[in-house]
């Protein structure tokens, strides 16, 4: 046994399925080299040799996962969210993302960005970088000393862009790609995900080459679909070959199991087909859906089809990186979406929200975001005595006020696969 290899004792939470949450009151997470070995009233003797961290008085969760985030947009969040998702680009985050050209401004801006991370609910994220090769290793360098487990994407982009944000054409792309990757092998951590910035910005050539590339090295890809009315409108003419947003990416090898679609408003029941069928992922980002008048994404119809979904700060169209607040609002935003839109599916519940920010979500690194047995241990110690009340409430009712009341400074400790990060 190594040194990430011990015994929590608190009240115990994690998701059994999207509407189970298994609870257990003053009990055991064991972990055994950075891995779950399951949950015990009574600590078998087999572990008693363990250090034990005594947190009895607080709620033990799994470490949330955000999958779907703009690193390089964090300094200039909450700006420009009277405009829609394009106008929004052209005028706040194309011209912010071209300053990380900018080799030391990168580290600086990156810097700020990952030590939020660090400190708040995320153990895992996906990520965009920029275009830059060398901003992007700066970001995925201090992600990897951060200890936490994150995918980064190097942007493409050679079409539909400012010039000072368009890379020369598809080859010149590629090649920075594969550049990157290489210099990415280094990192143990922080892996690489191919991430075209979404079809407008990316010619056909350039997606044959990054589709040729995953098909290659067997990565994996993030991007974005079906967002915005015009957004899809667009695809349709620069991809007339296409039958949907959706099948332009499929026709380049990217829908699959290891694919992170985000947002997902405007789905047609072909695409909703499509990511069931080949076990593709949903990034529901319900702030930054509202934020730049996007809509509200069929998130319980999806996860009534057994599609993945996980969920998003997509940060700077939504304005925080807190996930607690991510879940909150998927419920809201669900609740308008079943009065006014479609009754079909019901809303979102607390099962539901904590299911996709944890085990829904973790799920794209593999066994990520329960404590059940052979699960990577990443675990949030949550101290809730802070949030002030004379009622006493089930470990249900508290967690449920920690996802609606709770912050940062409610964690009192951090695990991610076995290691405590404070």
């Amino acid at each position: 046994m190594t040194e990430n290899s011990f015994v929590l004792l608190g009240n115990i939470i994690y998701s059994e399925n999207k509407d189970t949450l298994k609870i257990f009151e003053n009990s055991y997470a064991v972990c055994v080299d950075g891995v779950s070995k399951g949950v015990f009233a009574v600590l078998p003797d087999e572990y008693k040799s363990l250090p034990l961290i005594d947190r009895k008085d607080c709620i033990i969760i799994p470490g949330m996962t955000d999958l779907h985030v703009h690193a390089p947009q964090y300094g200039f969040r909450s700006v420009g969210m009277d405009c829609e998702l394009l106008e929004w680009l052209e005028a706040h985050a194309f011209p912010e993302e071209s300053k990380y050209a900018d080799t030391e401004y990168a580290k600086k801006a990156y810097a700020l960005f990952v030590n939020d991370m660090r400190s708040g609910f995320t153990t895992r994220a996906c990520m965009f970088g920029t275009m830059h090769v060398n901003g992007t290793l700066e970001l995925m360098q201090l992600l990897e000393n951060s200890g936490l487990k994150t995918m980064v994407g190097k942007v493409n982009m050679d079409r539909n862009s400012p010039e000072y944000l368009c890379e020369e054409n598809a080859e010149k792309s590629a090649e920075a790609t594969l550049e990157w990757l290489e210099k990415s092998k280094k990192f143990k951590n922080t892996k690489p995900i191919i991430t075209p910035r979404f079809i407008p910005s990316c010619t056909d050539e350039l997606m044959e080459k990054l589709g040729k590339i995953i098909k290659e090295q067997n990565l994996p890809v993030q991007s974005h679909l079906s967002e915005n009315p015009s957004e899809i409108a667009w695809v349709s003419e620069l991809c007339p070959w296409s039958t949907s947003y959706g099948d332009a990416y499929r026709h380049f090898g990217m829908m699959n199991n290891k694919t992170i679609m985000a947002h997902c408003v405007h789905l047609p029941e072909e695409e909703i087909a499509m990511l069931k069928e080949n076990g593709a992922f949903v990034a529901h980002c319900p702030e930054s859906n509202m934020n730049i008048a996007s809509g509200i994404s069929p998130v319980c119809r999806l996860l009534a089809e057994d599609i993945n979904v996980g969920i998003g700060s997509d940060v700077a169209g939504g304005t925080t990186l807190s996930l607690p607040k991510a879940m909150a609002l998927a419920i809201q935003c669900s609740k308008i979406y079943w009065r006014y839109i479609d009754k079909k599916y019901g809303y979102l519940n607390l099962e539901n929200a904590f299911f996709m920010a944890t085990k829904g979500g973790g799920k794209f690194f593999g066994k990520v975001g329960s404590f059940e047995d052979g699960y990577e241990f990443d675990a949030l110690v949550l101290d809730d005595k802070s949030i002030a009340t004379y009622v006493d409430f089930t470990l249900k009712e508290r967690l449920e006020r920690l996802i609606y009341l709770g912050t940062k400074h409610n964690i009192k400790n951090k695990f991610v696969n076995g290691v405590q990060l404070f």
